[in-house]
């Protein structure tokens, strides 16, 4: 492995090190419009999201979970990529970053590249999938 990609592996690990143990957006708001709850029985991640809107757009998301730094850290950056993105681009948002860990995990911008890396752990997809699943049910 090339220094340039050893780099870049320690600082997606970081990210999601970073993302898992403060995660963002990781409360109960007082109001929400819509709530889903998702829960993955393989490894015991439990996700409930919750989905204020306004002017057509998601203005505030938030989660409560308690599984793995995958799905804790998924959760996070989920939050941070849909907000403030209308039903239908999150709708996208979620359908682009679910192909990318089905696939190659290479088609991620941003922060959410760090978790591309999980494409190729098939049993770890559900981890990083599911706040996206349940924040899709909401």
């Amino acid at each position: 492995m090339s220094a340039s990609a050893t780099h870049q592996t320690d600082l997606y690990r970081q990210i999601v090190l970073e993302h898992s143990r403060h995660p963002r957006n990781c409360r109960r708001p007082e109001k929400y419009d819509l709530e889903a709850e998702g829960h993955n029985p393989l490894c015991g991640d439990k996700v409930r999201v919750y989905v204020s809107l306004a002017d057509g757009l998601l203005k505030d998301i938030a989660f409560e979970a308690s599984g793995c730094a995958i799905c804790l850290a998924s959760a996070s950056l989920m939050t941070a990529a849909t907000l403030q993105q209308s039903p239908d681009q999150a709708k996208a948002t979620i359908s682009g970053f679910e192909l990318a860990l089905t696939t190659d995990g290479e088609h991620l911008a941003g922060d959410l590249a760090a978790l591309g890396g999980v494409s190729q752990y098939p049993s770890r997809i559900r981890c990083a999938t599911l706040p996206w699943h349940t924040l899709r049910a909401a």
